[in-house]
């Protein structure tokens, strides 16, 4: 018989899935190339369903013959494994984001006198928009907090975008871009505790308790699905960090990152010119394993913050404390420093290259935001955290309207300069939410 290839991801089966298999199987015995789990996360969000789950689906289609991974968008390693005698695939990626995939896949199977066939696209129905109207639905907190684990599993690099409040998360959960065939779009949400206590008009003292902080969580995990991390400042006593780690596990928070410091909470940016003591490594330690005795699952993460740097400890005092840190069972590593060059960050990099047990590195380029998140991956760093842009670009805006209404006696000026038109806010939030 002939051979047929179809790839897909298939994360929700529909009629255009099965139109296209029905196509397929006119021609020859049926292979899916099925891409994993990663290969769809290279270029939009977690599949709903992980791969084992979609396999087991298309296996028991009728006409489905083989079921085979599909490692990445490009086509080309199966087929040249395969040479297939047809490949199928709905007319719809003649143009977009798809184009040049199907280029290539022409000129692959022209090798062997191979051909494409390009039925005519579903109308009406694609995956796209029903895993849309699934999410609109919200999401447990089951699931999301297994989503953080899965990413790391699945990306080189998680980028992380911090929110504040209900209407920050949602431009964290919908902002996205379409750059060379790839779609671009954050990955989590960064629950900041500066731009939360600075959004309520009260310094990064830990002032705003996590009472206060519970119902902000609440807020954004309402209108949200993407996986949370919270800034847990130091964890507060050890006594207390054991219920506050179950709370966030409860609500489906993904993990929690607490910093290796004690005393009262100031920010970790203004360095040795405010007073700032290191907590002691046992101490610390002790923190995280009881925080890990607590939880219920093994999803949720807790993220051992090191201010080694910040408190000009130096390097050596950083890795032994990392070191430790994992030991005592922390799932991650948050390397932090205030040096806009970076030498720091790539010092410890290259360190924790060498460490036989590692766990995943997280940094909050706020200071060295020249470098690039493939200048990062390349270091090992495995999660962006983007700590606070989000309010520190909303804040200017903010005063520039207030002074324009003072200066002009009138808001005409600002509403043309620095407002979003008024028929755009009220339709900001769809009145379904």
């Amino acid at each position: 018989m002939k051979k047929v290839y179809v790839g897909m991801a298939a994360d929700v089966f529909h009629t255009g899935h099965l139109n296209i298999i029905n196509e397929a199987k006119k021609l020859g015995k049926v292979v899916v190339g099925l891409l994993t789990d990663a290969a769809i996360a290279s270029y939009k969000r977690l599949p709903l369903l992980n791969y084992e789950q979609r396999k087991k689906i298309i296996e028991n289609i009728k006409g489905v013959d083989e079921v085979v991974p599909q490692e990445s968008l490009d086509y080309v390693p199966n087929l040249l494994k395969l040479k297939p005698d047809f490949v199928v695939h709905g007319d719809d990626w003649k143009k977009g984001v798809q184009k040049e995939t199907r280029k290539k896949v022409l000129k692959t199977i022209k090798k062997w006198g191979g051909q494409l066939i390009e039925p005519k696209y579903t109308e009406g129905i694609s995956s796209t928009q029903l895993i849309k109207a699934i999410t609109e639905n919200g999401i447990t907190p089951n699931k999301r907090l297994k989503m953080l684990k899965r990413l790391l599993d699945l990306k080189p690099v998680i980028k992380i975008m911090e929110a504040h409040n209900g209407i920050t998360g949602l431009i964290v959960e919908k902002t996205k871009i379409e750059n060379n065939g790839e779609t671009r779009e954050f990955d989590g949400i960064w629950l900041s505790s500066l731009t939360v206590s600075t959004s309520k008009g009260k310094p990064d003292t830990e002032i705003v308790d996590f009472s206060s902080r519970f119902q902000t969580i609440e807020e954004i995990l309402e209108v949200t699905t993407k996986p949370i991390i919270v800034d847990g400042d130091t964890g507060g006593k050890i006594e207390h960090f054991r219920f506050r780690v179950r709370t966030l596990e409860r609500l489906g928070v993904s993990a929690v990152i607490i910093e290796d410091k004690i005393g009262i909470k100031r920010n970790s940016l203004f360095g040795t010119i405010v007073p700032q003591e290191q907590d002691t490594i046992e101490h610390f330690c002790e923190k995280i394993r009881t925080g890990k005795i607590s939880l219920i699952t093994d999803d949720f993460m807790i993220i051992a913050r090191i201010e080694s740097f910040i408190l000009k400890k130096g390097l050596d005092d950083a890795i032994t404390r990392a070191k430790a840190y994992i030991q005592s069972g922390a799932d991650g590593i948050m390397i932090h420093s205030k040096e806009e060059d970076g030498k720091e960050i790539e010092d410890f990099c290259e360190q924790y290259k060498l460490f036989e047990n590692k766990v995943p590195l997280f940094v909050v380029p706020s200071t060295y935001s020249h470098m690039t998140e493939d200048e990062l991956k390349k270091l090992g760093v495995n999660v962006v955290i983007y700590g606070n842009h989000l309010l520190r670009s909303a804040y200017p805006n903010m005063v520039k309207t207030a002074q324009s209404i003072l200066e002009h006696k009138s808001c005409k000026e600002a509403s043309k300069k620095y407002c979003m038109p008024i028929n755009e806010i009220i339709r900001l939030i769809p009145e379904e939410y």
